[in-house]
């Protein structure tokens, strides 16, 4: 996408036509009311203002620009409603953007192409019924097996091949790009990876191709990336395609493009293991089912899901000693706690439960066989904190004090990983309770110094001249300069002046996140919000990889798409005091300054709000309502105060600062 899009699609459409196209809206003094399209409400909270091109909803506290209207009406990342925005608004993207699109678009007609080859010798061909016959075993109707597309690749090794050159015209480069062939080692040409496998195609939230899954017949081999021979049963039981420019499984889930209708509506999304698990359960009407496409949950995945759900159950084999083949163990649901925790996916720790199921039975066949079980392991799942509590309570002879000390040196790591203080105090006297280990002494256990190499936070809130930065003027300078004044367009000043502070001092930036957090004030541009999330995940990685969560700037901005890379580029290169020769207690003042100031444009929309609903409740001549809207509109005047009194404060300081 060419740089500067953002700006300029704000400029060519009305937030007022972009919503209007979904919510009724009729106007009420400068702004326009309706039902919040997000969540089931009988009185109007929604609110367009489209003199600061923005939309709220006082009832669920959604709220922004365009493009995270977009974002959250269809299930689009930024980078996707932006570019559907610039073609509604007929804003042309540059070349080679158009040139990889098209090549994407071919790609994913070749994927369609084989698809429908693999399918059309599952259903219709001698080579396809042994398949057709285990998959109707297993409990699959026809109509699911034609709905999902389900497919057999034959045992031949160029049978795909042969057949799509010959009908579709179809490169077998572009079959290797897509992942579905390979290059046989001794130059003789390409073979088909998915030989003698039941098919099973991957599809992105929009309904796109992205891979394919293959699954070997039970008491069957097949031969895979070596030219091993057919009889060898070294074979895995699943092969999935590998990473290509359409398919990263770690951010993909199984029938997301399915269950995404269904997940909005519940607020619920369901992780089963496998394909099976996942076809079954839709088969079932349990519409809200994805599959994670093996056992580890990413962040990229829990990403994808809050696009669309708030609450996770994890529905698949749980076993945080490891010791059972194919199940999820300790350190990937440590990696997974702490990611939800560190990450603002959105998703709350407390929101993450774990099915029970009857040991030894997959989902799908307690799908198949005793649904009503299904929806009450579901419904009454454990949140996963509790969960591993009493797998540790369990696990260990609590009644001796090597016991009391495994199980707690187990969950105290754990506990690290939540940062809510509430929350995690209110799991410690659960441990303190299971264990019998008194509080004060698990207190001591937590805030020990962690070894090495655990640290969660590599945080550091010193003075503002780490070793980390570089000059503004080095990015300035850079031969791919940009037309920045275009670019900061695209966000508001306050925010302009807050994300330049976080990019050249990056030690606020974590501490900027959980404010945000703490106080429920949203940046309001999309663009801001997402480049703020791109600096927290970039640290992330970091300490994922072995790292101390540094913000590295060049590895970021290379990290980032185009738009949000010109407006790093352009925040970089905008003037103003430079926070590397600021005392740190100055760069934190100015970054509540900032914070301030969003939060005051809040509490002003708010109060505007509540005028006009005591004005039609007055009109209405509602005493109740009336009743209440005055006394909200009191505390509303006293938060106001309050916050008047804070952003003094904070000019005194800044003030008294700057005259040292």
């Amino acid at each position: 996408m060419a740089v500067g899009v953002a700006a300029e699609v704000k400029s060519k459409l009305s937030v007022l036509e972009i919503v209007g196209e979904q919510v009724e809206l009729r106007k009420a003094g400068t702004t326009y009311k309706g039902l919040c399209p997000f969540h089931g409400e009988k009185t109007p909270s929604f609110v367009v203002t489209p003199a600061r091109d923005s939309w709220h909803c006082f009832g669920c506290g959604e709220g922004g620009d365009i493009f995270s209207f977009v974002m959250r009406r269809e299930g689009l990342t930024f980078p996707e409603a932006l570019k559907r925005l610039a073609a509604k608004a007929g804003i042309e993207i540059d070349e080679r953007t158009s040139r990889e699109d098209a090549h994407k678009a071919r790609l994913r007609e070749v994927l369609e192409q084989a698809i429908a080859f693999y399918h059309v010798v599952l259903t219709q061909s001698k080579a396809g019924a042994p398949a057709l016959e285990y998959l109707r075993g297993r409990g699959f109707t026809d109509e699911t097996i034609e709905k999902f597309q389900l497919g057999w690749a034959p045992d031949g090794w160029d049978q795909m091949i042969k057949m799509l050159q010959s009908r579709r015209k179809v490169e077998v480069a572009e079959l290797a790009e897509v992942g579905l062939t390979s290059a046989r080692p001794n130059s003789r040409g390409a073979y088909d990876k998915f030989r003698s496998r039941v098919i099973f195609p991957i599809r992105d939230a929009s309904g796109a191709p992205v891979g394919v899954g293959g699954r070997v017949l039970p008491g069957t081999a097949a031969a895979t990336d070596s030219e091993r021979s057919h009889a060898n049963a070294d074979a895995p039981k699943y092969l999935n395609s590998p990473a290509t420019s359409l398919f990263d499984k770690s951010r993909t889930l199984y029938l997301i493009e399915r269950a995404r209708g269904e997940m909005r509506r519940a607020d619920e999304a369901v992780l089963v293991e496998g394909y099976t698990d996942a076809l079954m359960a839709h088969q079932a009407g349990f519409e809200n089912v994805v599959a994670s496409l093996g056992t580890a949950l990413t962040p990229a995945q829990v990403a994808l899901i809050t696009r669309y759900a708030q609450r996770i159950v994890l529905a698949y084999d749980v076993d945080p000693a490891g010791q059972h083949a194919g199940s999820i163990g300790g350190e990937e649901l440590l990696r997974l706690i702490g990611s939800l925790a560190a990450e603002e996916t959105g998703i709350e720790i407390t929101r993450v439960r774990v099915a029970q199921l009857p040991e030894g039975k997959d989902p799908d066949e307690v799908v198949r066989d005793t649904p009503d079980l299904w929806r009450e392991a579901i419904r009454t799942a454990q949140p996963i904190m509790l969960f591993l509590i009493d797998y540790y309570a369990t696990a260990f002879n609590l009644r001796t004090a090597e016991g009391r000390r495994h199980a707690v040196a187990a969950l105290v790591p754990l506990l690290r990983q939540v940062r809510d203080p509430v929350v995690r105090d209110d799991y410690l006297m659960t441990v303190a309770r299971r264990t019998g280990v008194k509080d004060r002494d698990l207190l001591e256990a937590l805030h020990a110094p962690e070894p090495a190499g655990r640290s969660k936070l590599g945080r550091n809130d010193g003075a503002a001249g780490s070793s980390s930065r570089f000059s503004a003027d080095a990015i300035i300078s850079a031969p791919d300069s940009i037309d920045t004044k275009a670019e900061l367009k695209a966000v508001s000043l306050d925010e302009r002046k807050l994300l330049r502070l976080l990019l050249l001092v990056p030690e606020q930036q974590e501490r900027v996140a959980e404010t945000l957090k703490a106080t429920g004030v949203q940046l309001p541009s999309t663009p801001a919000r997402e480049l703020l999330a791109a600096m927290l995940a970039d640290r992330e990685r970091d300490r994922e990889s072995g790292g101390a969560g540094k913000f590295e700037r060049m590895r970021f901005l290379e990290s980032l798409d185009p738009e949000l890379h010109g407006l790093a580029v352009a925040l970089f290169a905008e003037r103003g005091p430079d926070p590397n020769e600021l005392a740190s207690d100055r760069v934190r003042i100015g970054v509540d300054q900032c914070l301030l100031a969003l939060e005051a444009d809040r509490l002003e929309e708010e109060i505007r709000f509540n005028a006009g609903e005591l004005v039609e409740a007055q009109a209405a001549a509602d005493p109740q309502a009336v009743t209440r809207l005055l006394e909200l509109q009191r505390n509303l005047n006293e938060a106001r105060r309050s916050l008047d009194r804070r952003r003094q404060d904070t000019s005194l300081l800044a003030s008294a600062g700057g005259h040292r």
